[in-house]
Protein backbone atom coordinates (compact mmCIF):
# COMPACT_ATOMS: atom_id res chain seq x y z
CA UNK A 1 0.00 0.00 0.00
CA UNK A 2 1.20 3.34 -1.10
CA UNK A 3 0.89 6.50 0.72
CA UNK A 4 0.54 9.52 -1.27
CA UNK A 5 0.52 13.44 -0.33
CA UNK A 6 -3.63 13.32 -0.97
CA UNK A 7 -4.23 10.89 1.58
CA UNK A 8 -1.09 12.77 3.86
CA UNK A 9 -3.38 15.67 3.67
CA UNK A 10 -6.92 14.03 3.93
CA UNK A 11 -5.58 12.57 7.13
CA UNK A 12 -4.37 16.31 8.65
CA UNK A 13 -7.91 17.34 7.07
CA UNK A 14 -9.29 14.59 9.24
CA UNK A 15 -7.82 15.15 12.58
CA UNK A 16 -7.84 19.10 12.16
CA UNK A 17 -11.63 18.84 11.64
CA UNK A 18 -11.92 16.23 14.75
CA UNK A 19 -10.41 18.33 17.28
CA UNK A 20 -12.15 21.32 16.09
CA UNK A 21 -15.55 19.33 16.61
CA UNK A 22 -13.68 18.76 20.31
CA UNK A 23 -14.54 22.44 20.85
CA UNK A 24 -17.97 22.91 18.77
CA UNK A 25 -20.05 19.80 17.25
CA UNK A 26 -21.26 21.34 14.70
CA UNK A 27 -18.88 24.15 13.63
CA UNK A 28 -16.87 21.54 11.63
CA UNK A 29 -19.37 19.32 10.56
CA UNK A 30 -20.73 22.71 8.89
CA UNK A 31 -17.03 24.17 7.32
CA UNK A 32 -17.08 20.63 6.01
CA UNK A 33 -20.43 21.13 4.16
CA UNK A 34 -19.73 24.45 2.50
CA UNK A 35 -16.58 23.13 1.59
CA UNK A 36 -18.31 20.14 0.05
CA UNK A 37 -20.87 22.00 -1.47
CA UNK A 38 -18.41 24.85 -3.07
CA UNK A 39 -15.93 22.33 -4.22
CA UNK A 40 -13.43 23.27 -2.25
CA UNK A 41 -12.64 19.62 -0.74
CA UNK A 42 -13.90 16.48 -2.72
CA UNK A 43 -15.59 14.00 0.47
CA UNK A 44 -15.63 9.94 0.12
CA UNK A 45 -18.37 9.02 -1.96
CA UNK A 46 -20.84 8.00 0.52
CA UNK A 47 -20.34 10.78 2.40
CA UNK A 48 -21.31 13.33 -0.70
CA UNK A 49 -24.56 14.40 0.90
CA UNK A 50 -22.73 16.67 3.59
CA UNK A 51 -22.16 18.85 0.34
CA UNK A 52 -25.86 18.84 -0.68
CA UNK A 53 -27.68 22.72 0.20
CA UNK A 54 -29.91 20.85 2.53
CA UNK A 55 -27.20 19.32 4.83
CA UNK A 56 -25.52 22.72 4.18
CA UNK A 57 -28.62 24.71 5.75
CA UNK A 58 -29.40 22.13 8.29
CA UNK A 59 -25.71 21.79 9.44
CA UNK A 60 -25.83 25.86 9.89
CA UNK A 61 -29.00 26.44 11.59
CA UNK A 62 -27.28 23.59 14.06
CA UNK A 63 -24.30 25.36 14.11
CA UNK A 64 -26.03 28.86 15.59
CA UNK A 65 -28.40 26.80 18.08
CA UNK A 66 -25.04 25.20 19.56
CA UNK A 67 -23.10 28.57 19.57
CA UNK A 68 -25.55 30.32 21.28
CA UNK A 69 -26.73 27.49 23.30
CA UNK A 70 -23.48 27.80 25.02
CA UNK A 71 -23.85 31.40 26.22
CA UNK A 72 -26.96 29.94 28.53
CA UNK A 73 -25.82 29.58 31.85
CA UNK A 74 -25.94 26.00 33.13
CA UNK A 75 -26.85 24.58 29.48
CA UNK A 76 -23.41 25.11 28.43
CA UNK A 77 -22.82 22.51 31.38
CA UNK A 78 -25.36 20.50 30.07
CA UNK A 79 -24.49 20.30 26.75
CA UNK A 80 -20.75 19.88 27.84
CA UNK A 81 -22.19 16.92 29.53
CA UNK A 82 -23.65 15.20 26.01
CA UNK A 83 -20.56 17.00 23.97
CA UNK A 84 -18.06 14.11 24.52
CA UNK A 85 -19.88 11.20 23.19
CA UNK A 86 -21.25 13.55 20.42
CA UNK A 87 -17.76 14.68 19.41
CA UNK A 88 -16.06 11.20 19.17
CA UNK A 89 -18.69 9.80 16.85
CA UNK A 90 -18.56 12.92 14.89
CA UNK A 91 -14.64 13.26 14.89
CA UNK A 92 -14.70 9.77 13.45
CA UNK A 93 -17.79 11.17 11.20
CA UNK A 94 -15.47 13.59 9.32
CA UNK A 95 -12.10 11.63 9.63
CA UNK A 96 -13.90 8.90 7.54
CA UNK A 97 -15.37 11.09 5.34
CA UNK A 98 -11.97 13.03 4.50
CA UNK A 99 -9.58 10.08 4.58
CA UNK A 100 -8.20 9.42 0.74
CA UNK A 101 -6.79 6.01 -0.94
CA UNK A 102 -6.84 4.01 2.07
CA UNK A 103 -8.30 0.70 2.56
CA UNK A 104 -11.77 0.51 4.67
CA UNK A 105 -10.40 -1.34 7.24
CA UNK A 106 -7.23 1.56 7.94
CA UNK A 107 -9.66 4.34 7.47
CA UNK A 108 -11.89 2.86 9.77
CA UNK A 109 -9.47 2.20 12.78
CA UNK A 110 -7.75 5.75 11.74
CA UNK A 111 -11.17 7.36 12.44
CA UNK A 112 -11.89 5.82 15.50
CA UNK A 113 -8.54 6.20 17.25
CA UNK A 114 -7.13 9.63 15.51
CA UNK A 115 -10.15 10.97 14.73
CA UNK A 116 -12.91 10.09 17.80
CA UNK A 117 -9.68 9.80 20.11
CA UNK A 118 -8.59 13.51 19.37
CA UNK A 119 -12.26 15.01 19.20
CA UNK A 120 -12.99 13.14 22.53
CA UNK A 121 -9.68 14.51 24.55
CA UNK A 122 -10.20 18.11 23.28
CA UNK A 123 -13.99 17.65 24.45
CA UNK A 124 -13.43 16.63 27.59
CA UNK A 125 -10.69 18.79 29.01
CA UNK A 126 -13.12 22.06 27.33
CA UNK A 127 -16.06 20.69 29.78
CA UNK A 128 -13.57 20.25 32.34
CA UNK A 129 -12.70 24.18 31.37
CA UNK A 130 -16.13 25.18 31.84
CA UNK A 131 -16.77 22.99 35.21
CA UNK A 132 -13.86 24.94 36.85
CA UNK A 133 -14.86 28.42 35.32
CA UNK A 134 -18.63 27.41 37.26
CA UNK A 135 -17.13 26.61 40.45
CA UNK A 136 -14.72 29.33 40.48
CA UNK A 137 -16.78 32.29 39.53
CA UNK A 138 -19.97 31.20 39.52
CA UNK A 139 -19.99 30.98 35.82
CA UNK A 140 -19.32 35.06 35.18
CA UNK A 141 -16.17 33.77 32.89
CA UNK A 142 -18.16 30.84 31.13
CA UNK A 143 -19.26 33.43 28.22
CA UNK A 144 -15.49 33.79 27.50
CA UNK A 145 -14.71 30.35 27.78
CA UNK A 146 -17.65 29.86 24.99
CA UNK A 147 -16.02 32.61 22.83
CA UNK A 148 -12.66 31.24 23.06
CA UNK A 149 -13.73 27.35 22.15
CA UNK A 150 -15.87 28.89 19.11
CA UNK A 151 -13.58 30.78 17.95
CA UNK A 152 -10.59 27.70 18.33
CA UNK A 153 -13.25 25.74 16.56
CA UNK A 154 -13.90 28.35 14.03
CA UNK A 155 -10.00 28.99 13.24
CA UNK A 156 -9.07 24.97 13.14
CA UNK A 157 -11.87 24.07 11.04
CA UNK A 158 -10.95 27.23 8.20
CA UNK A 159 -7.08 26.20 9.19
CA UNK A 160 -8.16 22.01 8.21
CA UNK A 161 -10.10 22.88 5.02
CA UNK A 162 -7.21 25.31 3.63
CA UNK A 163 -3.87 24.51 4.90
CA UNK A 164 -4.36 20.88 6.94
CA UNK A 165 -0.28 20.86 7.71
CA UNK A 166 -1.03 24.24 10.16
CA UNK A 167 -4.26 22.42 11.23
CA UNK A 168 -2.71 19.42 12.50
CA UNK A 169 0.49 21.14 14.31
CA UNK A 170 -2.00 22.73 16.14
CA UNK A 171 -3.90 19.78 17.24
CA UNK A 172 -0.51 18.29 18.14
CA UNK A 173 -0.01 22.09 20.35
CA UNK A 174 -3.71 21.43 21.94
CA UNK A 175 -2.98 18.04 22.99
CA UNK A 176 0.47 18.74 24.20
CA UNK A 177 -1.71 21.35 26.16
CA UNK A 178 -3.98 18.92 27.51
CA UNK A 179 -1.85 16.00 28.08
CA UNK A 180 0.27 19.09 30.35
CA UNK A 181 -2.47 20.36 32.21
CA UNK A 182 -3.90 16.69 33.23
CA UNK A 183 -0.19 15.65 34.10
CA UNK A 184 -0.65 19.01 36.86
CA UNK A 185 -4.11 18.39 38.21
CA UNK A 186 -3.42 14.39 38.71
CA UNK A 187 -2.34 13.65 41.87
CA UNK A 188 1.27 12.49 43.03
CA UNK A 189 1.09 9.14 44.27
CA UNK A 190 3.86 8.83 47.06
Amino acid sequence: MEINTETIISIFLGIGLAASVGFRVFVPLFTLSLASYFNIWELNESWQWIGSLTAVITLGVATIVEIFAYYIPYVDNVLDAIAIPLAAIAGTAVMVSTVADLSPVITWALAIIAGGGTAAAVAGSSGVTRLASTTTTGGITNPIVSTVETGTSVVMSILSIFIPLIAFIFVLIILYIIFRFYKKIKPTQP
